[in-house]
Order: C-alpha cells, then sequence, then structure tokens
C-alpha cells in the first residue's frame, strides 16, 4: 500500500514538473517568434556596471544581463544600496519593448564578498580540507541568502577545477586535487546555492571553468601570467576519468550555468571549442542550462574581434560577458554587437543557434522566477552578516584548519599561561584573512571590512589573569610562555598570485627569526591559499597548523589552539617537500611529499 501511495505521489510530481515545463517552453517560445535579431544578441549579452554607457542601452539594446566583476560595486556599497541599484537596473531592463528581465551575476565566491560586512567564509581551498559536505552545505546556503538580500539572483561558483600546481594563483578556488573531493563538495555547493530553484533564497549557480583550468602547465600562461590561462595537455583517458566527472555531476544536479575557462585545451582556447560546449557538455552530458564566457575570454581566441564572436558563438557559448571596458584593452560592448549582428547577416551566424543560446537563458531566468519576481527581497536583510552566519563561517574555520605538527603535544594551549606573545603581519589582519576576492578583486590588507582576526579571538578566549602581547616583527617575546606566529601570503587572486617559488617572505622569515630567538615554544599558523615551501623552517616549530584564507572569523582558528574543538582537517591535497616536486600526482608511489593527501593530526 505504502508503495503505491508513493508512486501516486512521485507520478504526480512528475506530471507537474513536466507540465511546468511545457508551460514554461510555451512562453519562452512565443517570446522567442517575437524577438528580433537584434534583441536575440541582446539577450545573449553581458555587460559589467561600471561600462554601461547609458541605461537607455539596456531598453534599446534589450541587454540580457548585467554583472559586478570583483570591486564593481554601487556608490552605496550596503545591502540597502544593492538592492536599490538592482532594483534601478531591473525597472529599466522591463521597459524594453519584450518586457525581459534581466539576470544579474556577481563572483561571491567565499560569501557576499564585494560588500563590506558580509560574513566571508573561508576559501575554496579550506573547504576542500574539511571533506565535509555539510558545512559545504550550509556555507552555500548562508551566502546565498546574502547574496539575495542585494537582488542578485546568479553566483559565479562553484569552482570545479582540480589543481594540479600550487605555484597556479587560482589554487586556493579549488577543493582538491582529488576528483572525487571536488565532485562531493561541488555538488554540495551548487545544491546549498541553488536550494529550491526559483524560491526565496535561491541564486543560480555556475560550474567553472569548463575545461582544465586546474590542469595548464607552467612557463604556458596567457596575458602575460606564468601558468594562469595557459595550455592544459589532457588525454581522452584523463578527460573522462579525472577533469569531466564534476561537472557530469553537476549537470545531474541541476546546475543551471556553467563558465568557460581562458585556458587552451590541448592547445586550443576553450572559449573556441565546439568540442568542448557543444559534442561534450551539450550533447554528451547533456545539459540544459546556458554556458557564460569568462571576462572578456573570447577576445583572447587568436584573430581579429569579429572572427572572436562568431567562434565562440558557434562553439557553443551562449551569453558573453563582453563585459564594456576598454580600460584593460578590452572591446566595448557597442562594438560587439554591431560585428554580432553583421556576423548574422552575412551568415557567419545562424539564427538557429541564436535561437537555442536565447532559449537557453530565457529557460534559466523562467526557472529563476524572474518573469514574476524581478525585484529585490528584503526578506533576508537580517541575515547579512548575521549571527547566525558568522556562525556557520566559525565553524566552516575550525573543521578547515589542518594540524600537521604538534611536537610534545604542545597543543592545545592552556587558556591559563601567564603571557602568550602574538606575532606577524597576519596576526591582526582581517584582509589577509579573507585573501583575494575580497571586496575588491585582488583582496588588500587591512581592515576592509568588519570581522574577528586572530589576536582577537586569542584575546577573548584565554583567562582574564592572561597577558596577551604582539608585535608584528615577533621582538619583545623573550618573557612569554608561548609565542604564537601568523604568518603566510599576502591577497593576490587570478594570475597576479602566479609563483615560482612558493618562498617565504622576507617579513615571515625575519619575525621568525625574531622569535626563534627569544628561546620560548613556537606554534606557527599559516594563512595561504596553497603549501608554500617549509621544510627547513619546520624544525624550528613545535606545532605548526596551516588554516589556509579563512574569512572574518578568525576567532575559529583561536577555538582550535585553545582545545574548545579538537582539529578535524585533512589535507585536500599533497603538500611537496620542494619546488623541484612541482607538479606532482599524489597517487604516484614515488612521489614522497612533506605532507600526505589527507594527512592530518588530532589531539
Amino acid at each position: 500500500m505504502k508503495r503505491t501511495i508513493k508512486k501516486i505521489i512521485f507520478i504526480s510530481l512528475l506530471s507537474s514538473i513536466i507540465f511546468c515545463e511545457s508551460k514554461i517552453d510555451k512562453k519562452i517560445n512565443t517570446l522567442l517568434k517575437q524577438m528580433t535579431v537584434e534583441e536575440k544578441i541582446g539577450q545573449m549579452t553581458q555587460i559589467d556596471r561600471r561600462f554601461l554607457r547609458s541605461d537607455e542601452d539596456l531598453i534599446k539594446f534589450g541587454i540580457g544581463s548585467i554583472l559586478s566583476g570583483g570591486g564593481s560595486v554601487p556608490e552605496d556599497n550596503t545591502v540597502e544600496g544593492w538592492a536599490d541599484m538592482y532594483n534601478h537596473f531591473q525597472k529599466t531592463a522591463l521597459k524594453s519593448r519584450l518586457k525581459i528581465p534581466i539576470i544579474y551575476g556577481v563572483d561571491a565566491v567565499h560569501g557576499h564578498n564585494n560588500v563590506p560586512n558580509a560574513t566571508i567564509f573561508p576559501h575554496n581551498i579550506g573547504l576542500g580540507c574539511t571533506f565535509d559536505e555539510k558545512i559545504v552545505y550550509k556555507v552555500s546556503e548562508a551566502t546565498a541568502k546574502e547574496v539575495v538580500a542585494t537582488g542578485i539572483d546568479w553566483n559565479f561558483a562553484p569552482c570545479l577545477a582540480i589543481p594540479q600546481d600550487p605555484r597556479w594563483g587560482r589554487y586556493y578556488e579549488g577543493f582538491s586535487e582529488d576528483t572525487e573531493l571536488v565532485s562531493k563538495l561541488g555538488i554540495a555547493a551548487i545544491k546549498g546555492y541553488q536550494n529550491k530553484i526559483g524560491g526565496k533564497k535561491s541564486v543560480a549557480a555556475c560550474a567553472k571553468h569548463f575545461l582544465g583550468d586546474g590542469a595548464t602547465i607552467w612557463g604556458t600562461g596567457d596575458n602575460n601570467y606564468k601558468i594562469d590561462r595557459g595550455n592544459a595537455i589532457i588525454s581522452d583517458e584523463d578527460l573522462r576519468n579525472k577533469y569531466l566527472i564534476p561537472y557530469q555531476d553537476a549537470v545531474d544536479n541541476g546546475v543551471l550555468t556553467i563558465m568557460a575557462s581562458f585556458n587552451s585545451y590541448n592547445g586550443l582556447k576553450c572559449h573556441a571549442s565546439g568540442y568542448l560546449f557543444n559534442d561534450l557538455l551539450k550533447e554528451e552530458l547533456a545539459f540544459e542550462g546556458f554556458v557564460i564566457s569568462d571576462w572578456r575570454g573570447i577576445d583572447e581566441i587568436p584573430g581579429d574581434y569579429k572572427s572572436d564572436i562568431v567562434t565562440s558563438i558557434n562553439s557553443g557559448i551562449d551569453m558573453i560577458m563582453v563585459p564594456g571596458d576598454t580600460i584593460w584593452g578590452g572591446e566595448p560592448y557597442h562594438k560587439f554587437l554591431k560585428l554580432f549582428k553583421e556576423s548574422v547577416k552575412e551568415g557567419l551566424i545562424k539564427e538557429e543557434r541564436l535561437d537555442d543560446a536565447v532559449y537557453r537563458i530565457l529557460k534559466v531566468k523562467h526557472q529563476m522566477g524572474l518573469f514574476d519576481k524581478p525585484f529585490a527581497s528584503k526578506k533576508y536583510v537580517k541575515d547579512f552578516g548575521s549571527k547566525k552566519h558568522r556562525k556557520i563561517a566559525r565553524e566552516a574555520v575550525r573543521k578547515s584548519m589542518v594540524l600537521l605538527k604538534n611536537d610534545n603535544n604542545i597543543l592545545p594551549l592552556s587558556k591559563n599561561l601567564d603571557k602568550i606573545h602574538v606575532a606577524g603581519i597576519g596576526a591582526n589582519d582581517i584582509g589577509m584573512q579573507c585573501g583575494g576576492w575580497t571586496i575588491e578583486w585582488q583582496g588588500k590588507m587591512g581592515d576592509i571590512t568588519s570581522g574577528t582576526t586572530i589576536l582577537d579571538g586569542i584575546k577573548s578566549t584565554v583567562s582574564k589573569n592572561t597577558e596577551v602581547t604582539f608585535s608584528e616583527t615577533g621582538t619583545n617575546a623573550s618573557n612569554a610562555d608561548i609565542g604564537i606566529v601568523v604568518i603566510g601570503e599576502k591577497p593576490y587572486a587570478e594570475g597576479m598570485g602566479d609563483d615560482g617559488e612558493l618562498k617565504l617572505s622576507k617579513e615571515d622569515t625575519a619575525v621568525l627569526n625574531n622569535m626563534k630567538s627569544a628561546n620560548i615554544p613556537l606554534v606557527v599558523i599559516m594563512l595561504s591559499g596553497r603549501p608554500l615551501m617549509i621544510t627547513e623552517e619546520l624544525k624550528d616549530w613545535d606545532a605548526f597548523i596551516s588554516a589556509w584564507l579563512p574569512g572574518t572569523e578568525g576567532a575559529g582558528v583561536s577555538d582550535v589552539i585553545f582545545g574548545d574543538y579538537s582539529p578535524t582537517g585533512k589535507l585536500s591535497f599533497s603538500w611537496p617537500r620542494d619546488i623541484s616536486q612541482i607538479p606532482a600526482n599524489y597517487k604516484d608511489k614515488n612521489y614522497d611529499p612533506l605532507f600526505e593527501f589527507s594527512y592530518g593530526l588530532k589531539y
């Protein structure tokens, strides 16, 4: 009897889904029949808000999407300011002939990181070290609520790269070097972002970057980078057994959009590859959402701009992130629209290709409920940067930290020590904790947003009788019971972070030497987007914790070092002994790393 009831419910739900899709199909097809070539091209165009010349262009061209790239923010950079901006653009777009709403995209890659006072969560490298789908889901769901609070409906996340070389400046954007873990956590992130698609706390997710961005070869980098946007040589076996799996799982779990990758795939720019997008993604993987290019991604295809447009559209990219600037060598969107239209008129791009792309775009907009409820809701404003979300972030920090050395069980520390000396530029710096993609594209050192530093966390955890002193340089530590040194990398993003040496900075070396001369036990905490080469230095440290880029909730670090939470984090990649071991396959029996994949101590 129970089985019969379940079957009836399933058939009913299936019928309802088919009916809804049928309704959406009819609406889309009705719209498509009314659309001019110019309006279809407009729907396939995305412009950064900074480079929109006039509101009238939104109406005139029927622009399909606006984005805020890193640091592209409204003058009133608050929750209310974002919502007002979003509503303004949406009202303007709805004045167009067919009244098609825009979809607005942001890189909320570790919280709504463009907006001050947002909850900033650990970057993906840290979340990977949790090995925990539940916390990744909670982080993504909380991020979606904060994004929705500002009106935004599309998040360019999660990154499904499988990073193979820590010299890559985007290494921290990946969860792991292990395919299965990337896939598992990627699914959790997509479900957290999209939730009930079209619901009040749902944003469209975007799996990126298709394909092979983490497999590029050092020295092949593009745009003056060393490895970022370089060439990935991937065999068909590796493609299917490694790099494609997270995307297949993303598609199977309903991801609405996928972003093309800057890199080349076996010598051909991904943005130019019909094999990747038409044959593999849309045909073989049966992806029904739409493909967005990366920032000026088509500009990097060899040839003139018109041929770039023709090649990328025919290769299966549905929406082009133009994004409209000329400051950094890009092309203005007016030129894009003109050349796109010319290409269609000349038969270089078939109108059937436009129909397919626009159908996909309109379907996602319908699925997200933009035609019915196009404006920002104030429902989740109270959740923005809330105690509830910061509690989730603090939990994520605790679970992401990896204890790699603990001689004589020096950790956890007592809260009742007489004196603790804290040192290093990272100990009292929110910007360094957060890393790149925070308030600005490259991130920034200093008090850039609200949060708790590691030093704040230490001070709030120890007993009233414990004296906590601090110096960036590590001086005046000689009479302390213990030294806590916070070292690591200053913020960077993308190719700006490409680094062929991965050495500790001169500042870090100096502070470590100063602390060593104090002749006290040393607990070293590293803030970084990847493993750094520390084999020699490690010998002088009594304990070592990798805290990655934990975000705004530095108190999560003190939770671990003082034993309120026993460390559970494990390396989601192997840690090389020296630069000569890079790149390396962690499954190679001859590879002898400093720390192995999944290594992590407990108390």
